[in-house]
């Protein structure tokens, strides 16, 4: 049986902690693919907070080029409305009717799961990868997670990521600080960010 990973997030802008997080789950769980899908009009982001849906997508594109076992797609941005992680494993478990599918996010959204729409549905249906940043200290499941019955919670893996202490949120600042990206993220995402004047603001 295939197992498909789905990496999920706004990517604004993708870096290397998000291809580790990645990579790392497609080695441990033994992944055929991982296809990274850009958040359209995610419900905990304020739209006018993240970059345009065309400059992360390519920067997503840019990000996975070299890695065979990476794919893109735009089925979040090409949705209308809000979009949720429930709709998106729906689609991709339509086309990969026979696989496993994991979704791979990072533990601090994982402890707000409760919150996600369908959730025992969406358990259900994947597996959730919550990964790591260093120093983060992880209450049990079991604590942070009341109220999941133990067959949910085993559903849900931890995986440790030392790479995770890259975030977007610090490219971001640092661009209009004048302070080096080099190395946070792929060189030709770098270019792409520079040629467009990306987060100067």
């Amino acid at each position: 049986m295939k197992r498909i990973g789905i990496m999920g997030g706004t990517f604004d802008p993708v870096h290397y902690g998000h291809l580790v997080a990645a990579e790392g789950a497609r080695y441990h769980f033994n992944l055929d693919k991982v296809i990274f899908v850009p958040a359209g009009n995610p419900p905990h982001k304020i739209p006018k907070q993240i970059s345009g849906a065309h400059h992360r997508l390519v920067m997503t594109h840019l990000a996975v080029s070299s890695n065979p076992f990476f794919t893109v797609s735009a089925i979040e941005i090409e949705r209308e409305g809000m979009s949720y992680t429930i709709d998106t494993v729906r689609e991709i478990s339509g086309l990969y009717r026979d696989a496993d599918i994991y979704f791979i996010t990072g533990v601090d959204a994982v402890l707000e799961i409760l919150s996600w729409k369908n959730v025992l549905e969406l358990l259900s249906m994947c597996f959730i990868i919550a990964a790591t940043r260093p120093g983060y200290k992880l209450v049990s499941l079991k604590e942070g997670l009341p109220g999941l019955s133990d067959d949910k919670l085993e559903k849900i893996i931890v995986m440790e990521v030392p790479a995770l202490a890259i975030s977007s949120t610090d490219i971001r600042q640092r661009i209009p600080a004048g302070k080096p990206i080099k190395y946070l993220l792929p060189e030709n995402v770098e270019k792409y960010i520079k040629e467009h004047n990306l987060y100067k603001d």
